[in-house]
């Protein structure tokens, strides 16, 4: 398979993201050409990435002064604790800002990993290597960072772009398949709110990227999904208004995620999809959404067996700490929990046009789900 790069043009850095079968070999070369002055290195990894691609990782930076961190990662260990604990290693083997760090690993890695690179001596490098399907149609590109608070969700965090992302699409073969439907969430969710087109594709071809069926169309969707997001970066790299579409079924995610405690009963893949259906019940019920568009992505749901009813995961009890943690949603700006709702697949609402107080959300969830 070709390899492909696109460039991400951030306001404040542009940056190649590189797309290959086995890329992660060069890993080295790629460090050199775009971080010409680093010599150390910290990889930050999850315990659960296989130890033949840390290997392969590791053979490719081998002439660098390595540091590595294998860690037991989870929404509940993203926190300020972890950050810290690496931050004043750095310190201690001096770490400067021509050095670099990289997360090898998920969502949660390379948000933790942005997080520390950024505040570290006010910026160091910073590459991301994604190795899930989320990260790698997502989380991955676009520069957020962040760590968790007892309060909710990526309340503590940093806009902090990478030097650039190596996206290795081999590693996504040994994922389970539970984590390839969480990953197919984002990408559903870019077609859902920019591309009609795409969504159709994606009712002919979900199925084979789940199942990872077929390489080539696996590829496409995931560059596709970039390509998407990459748009919305470009114009809104710091979520000012625009790039909040991309919250589509996020704010009720987070609010799942916390109720939840951020526990293994459910993932942050799962929420999303969940959160994305929620929104569009909600869409319909606000005369948004037609029903033809509804069934259209109800039916999508149902075909590729993706989680949808919250019911299924909460009691009507849950409802009121739901509430609670969207709430403190950070692109709340009054009492009212603003959302992006969907005017037609392809189109969403504009940010901050829509916002609804919690006793309306409370009902609407209550009548709708109990």
């Amino acid at each position: 398979m070709k390899n492909t790069k696109i460039i991400i043009k951030a306001t404040s850095k542009s940056y190649p993201v590189y797309f290959g079968n086995g890329i992660i070999s060069l890993a080295g070369p790629l460090i050199k050409k775009n971080i010409p002055g680093a010599k150390k290195i910290c990889i930050i990894t999850d315990k659960k990435i296989p130890s033949s691609l840390l290997t392969k990782l590791i053979r490719s930076i081998k002439n660098y002064n390595l540091k590595i961190y294998r860690l037991d990662i989870n929404e509940k260990n993203k926190n300020l604790n972890t950050a810290n604990k690496i931050i004043q290693e750095l310190l201690k083997s001096d770490f400067n800002r021509s050095d670099c760090i990289v997360a090898l690993g998920g969502g949660i890695v390379g948000d933790l990993s942005a997080f520390i690179s950024s505040i570290t001596k006010r910026g160091l490098k910073f590459i991301n290597i994604p190795t899930t399907l989320l990260s790698q149609s997502d989380a991955a590109i676009g520069g957020k960072s962040g760590v968790n608070s007892v309060e909710g969700k990526n309340l503590i965090g940093t806009f902090y772009q990478p030097d650039f992302v190596l996206t290795d699409l081999l590693t996504l073969n040994s994922l389970p398949q539970e984590e390839m439907v969480c990953g197919y969430g984002e990408i559903l969710k870019h077609s859902l709110i920019m591309d009609r087109k795409f969504f159709i594709w994606l009712i002919k071809n979900g199925k084979k990227i789940i199942n990872k069926n077929d390489s080539k169309i696996l590829k496409r969707a995931v560059i596709k999904s970039c390509k998407l997001k990459s748009k919305i970066i470009n114009k809104d790299e710091k979520e000012t208004n625009l790039r909040m579409v991309l919250n589509f079924g996020h704010t009720f995610a987070h609010g799942f995620e916390a109720t939840k405690n951020y526990s293994k009963k459910l993932n942050h893949g799962k929420a999303v999809l969940m959160g994305m259906m929620t929104a569009c019940e909600l869409s319909y019920k606000k005369k948004l959404l037609t029903l033809k568009d509804l069934k259209l992505i109800k039916k999508h749901y149902l075909d590729l067996k993706l989680p949808m009813n919250i019911k299924e995961k909460f009691e009507k009890k849950d409802i009121n700490k739901i509430i609670y943690f969207m709430k403190k949603d950070k692109k709340n700006l009054n009492n009212k929990i603003n959302l992006i709702l969907l005017k037609k697949i392809g189109e969403t609402t504009k940010p901050n046009d829509f916002s609804i107080n919690h006793k309306e959300l409370k009902k609407f969830l209550t009548q709708y789900y109990y």
